[in-house]
Parts: structure tokens; C-alpha cells; sequence
């Protein structure tokens, strides 16, 4: 049987080689070391021992760095179910809002403020319609999660946000949308472009962006863009509250690129599975020198601290927790019970769990191992 192919692998074959080539900056270094140690004798572990059958496995500690895909699966349903206590019995709209292509390059050069100005952007479009007495005429709220990659691990920025169906009044009242869309896509692009180039403007004459340096720019990019049509995209609404949160915990976790997506690894070259969104959904294999894939990858690292999951208006973390129970209270909902996450701390780390090998001891930790001295830059 053929060993799986996985990020970790190909880093652990061919990062040194790519990197004498490609120097990297700090961040993106530190980053592929934390996907190379995952779960390996470098960051330490815990020997265990079965009290049935006396086996004892090692278990090594995950890196928990959010570009690795061995680590993100229990990061998205710990966050699945920390999110029930939020949700309200009402639709739920899910909308992408694209950055345009001709703004990539601004990315790479400055990305804590492309980032910062799309997530406000966006807020503010979606505010602004919220807030207009000939729609809903009250807030909103927003959860909105930021994705940098397409399916072929191209530069493909978008904010993927989930939006109640409807507005919490000043009076204190819950205003329902009427429409399966929430609001006009045309309206919010057009609204949305003008935004974000609005605030792109300020920024640059702030100093924000001082590596935009090129003859002329940014006005030529940003005059070009005010003349294109931007994508904004809307799905019809999701109702079940399970249905919602297992919608959503695809998106909030996601790295760049799965494990399971990697099929082959050889000669230098990867082959892995995408969806063709502009070929009706279809799934096809992609061949790339790896070279090439990991260049790809690191496109997709974030700046530290940088933070891809955010809440809008009475979703904001200042103000959830009372303006829920108003909304709850305008639905003659019951308030959900408090987060049991948030009550108590976690049980320890490997209490028991059942032995892998002989499937009827549980196994418990009985040494904690050390990590290994890491000597690197």
C-alpha cells in the first residue's frame, strides 16, 4: 500500500532545498517549522501505558499553528460547539464577498491593512443596508471568515460571512428579512467597491501603504477597478441550527490545502484534487513541481495575531451576550445555556482512552516527554 502523501511529508523532503533558493522571511519560517514538528519527538509528548494489555505508545503534541491541516480539524469543532449558544431560531444567509485580482499584488506587500480594510468594508456595506429604513432599519450581525486561496492554491482572497436573517430595532424588536437572498447582490457589490476603494484612497494618503510605490499608483489600479463589476455572491438561506453551525465549521478551520486533497508525490512533482467551480463543480487533478506548490502555499500565511474569524454588530463579542437574550426575548425563545466551556476548565489531557491495540484497556499517561532544542534561526 502506497504511504500517504501529506504537507508535513513534502515539507520534511524538500523545504531545505526550496529554501536555499527562496529565503524566507520570519514568519513564513516559523510557520513551516511548526507544519514539519507537528506531532513529532521535536515538540514532546506523553508516553502512555494500556492497563490491559501493557502497551506503550508515545503520543506526540500538535503544533497547533492554524496553516496546519493535521491540527484544524478539533480546532473547527471546538469552535462548532462553543457557537451554539449563539445561534437563534431564525435563517441564516451565507454571502462571499471577493477581493478583486487587481489588488493581489497590495496583499503580499502589505497585508495587516488590505486585510483590516476588507473586514470593515464589507461590515460596512452590510451595515449600511442593514440599517436602511426601506430594508430592515435596525443592526445586524456578522460572523465573517477570512480565506486567501482558491481551490488550485491561487491568490484568491475572499470574506466568507454568515448573516441572521434579520435586525434587532431600536425598540428592541426583531425585524425578519423578507427575501431568500437578504439583499441585492448588485447593490451590495456596487456599494461594497465603493467602500473598500474609498478606504484603500485614505489609507494611501495615510502612509498605510508605502510600498505601493509604482508610477501613478495607486490611483490607476484602484480608477480601473471603479469601472469593473465586483464579486459578491449569496446562497438562499440555511434554518436548522445544526444545519447552520456543520455549514459554517467548513469554512472557519480550513487551511489553505487538506491532506487528503495530496494524491501523489514524485520526482519533484505533486499531484492533487480540486474543484473546478468554473467547470460545473467538477473534481480534477492538478500535477505541480513542488517548487511551484510551495510557493503557492506560502501565499497563504497570515501576519501573527492576525484574526481571520470576526463578529459584527450584535454578534460582537461587547455586546452578544445581551443582545441575544433581547433577540430571544422579541422570539419567545428561551436563552441558550451557558457555555460549559467557558464554566469549567478542560479535563485533563488523555484521562483515558480506549487502547488502539488490544481495544479493551484505556490507556493513561505516565510520563510527559521533553521537547527537543530546536537550533535554527
Amino acid at each position: 500500500m502506497a504511504e500517504s502523501v501529506t504537507l508535513q511529508g513534502l515539507f520534511t523532503r524538500y523545504l531545505a532545498d526550496y529554501t536555499q533558493q527562496h529565503p524566507l522571511d520570519a514568519r513564513r519560517r516559523q510557520v513551516c517549522h511548526h507544519i514539519s514538528d507537528c506531532r513529532t519527538a521535536t515538540l514532546g509528548g506523553l508516553q502512555l501505558h494500556c492497563d490491559h494489555c501493557g502497551d506503550d505508545p508515545i503520543h506526540y503534541f500538535s503544533c497547533r499553528d492554524r496553516h496546519c491541516p493535521q491540527c484544524q480539524q478539533r480546532a473547527s469543532q471546538q469552535w462548532s460547539e462553543k457557537q451554539q449558544q449563539h445561534l437563534i431560531t431564525t435563517t441564516y444567509f451565507h454571502l462571499v464577498f471577493t477581493l478583486p485580482e487587481g489588488i493581489n499584488g497590495w496583499v503580499q506587500l502589505h497585508p495587516e491593512v488590505i486585510y483590516r480594510l476588507l473586514f470593515r468594508s464589507v461590515w460596512k456595506t452590510l451595515k449600511a443596508f442593514g440599517a436602511d429604513p426601506k430594508r430592515l432599519g435596525g443592526e445586524l450581525g456578522m460572523v465573517a471568515i477570512l480565506h486567501t486561496w482558491g481551490q488550485s492554491l491561487i491568490q484568491h482572497v475572499h470574506l466568507h460571512c454568515l448573516v441572521p436573517g434579520g435586525v434587532l430595532t431600536g425598540a428592541g424588536d426583531w425585524q425578519a428579512a423578507r427575501s431568500n437572498y437578504l439583499f441585492p447582490v448588485r447593490a451590495l457589490s456596487r456599494r461594497y467597491r465603493g467602500c473598500l476603494v474609498s478606504l484603500l484612497r485614505e489609507a494611501y494618503v495615510a502612509g498605510e501603504l508605502p510600498r505601493v510605490n509604482a508610477p501613478g499608483e495607486p490611483t490607476i489600479t484602484l480608477d480601473r477597478l471603479m469601472q469593473q463589476e465586483w464579486v459578491v455572491y449569496s446562497r438562499p438561506g440555511l434554518s436548522e441550527p445544526k444545519q447552520v453551525l456543520d455549514y459554517l465549521a467548513r469554512y472557519t478551520h480550513r487551511t489553505a490545502i487538506s491532506n487528503p486533497r495530496l494524491l501523489s508525490m514524485t520526482d519533484g512533482v505533486i499531484r492533487f484534487r480540486y474543484k473546478d467551480y468554473r467547470d460545473h463543480d467538477r473534481m480534477k487533478v492538478m500535477a505541480l513541481q513542488v517548487e511551484e506548490f510551495i510557493r503557492r502555499f506560502l501565499l497563504h500565511v497570515l501576519p501573527k495575531g492576525l484574526m481571520r474569524i470576526r463578529y459584527y454588530g450584535f454578534l460582537a463579542n461587547s455586546c452578544r451576550t445581551r443582545k441575544l437574550s433581547q433577540i430571544r426575548t422579541a422570539l419567545a425563545t428561551p436563552d441558550a445555556a451557558p457555555d460549559k466551556a467557558e464554566q469549567k476548565e478542560a479535563p485533563a489531557l488523555f484521562d483515558g482512552y480506549l487502547c488502539s491495540k488490544c481495544r479493551q484497556g484505556m490507556l493513561r499517561p505516565i510520563a510527559e516527554l521533553s521537547p527537543l532544542r530546536w537550533e535554527g534561526g
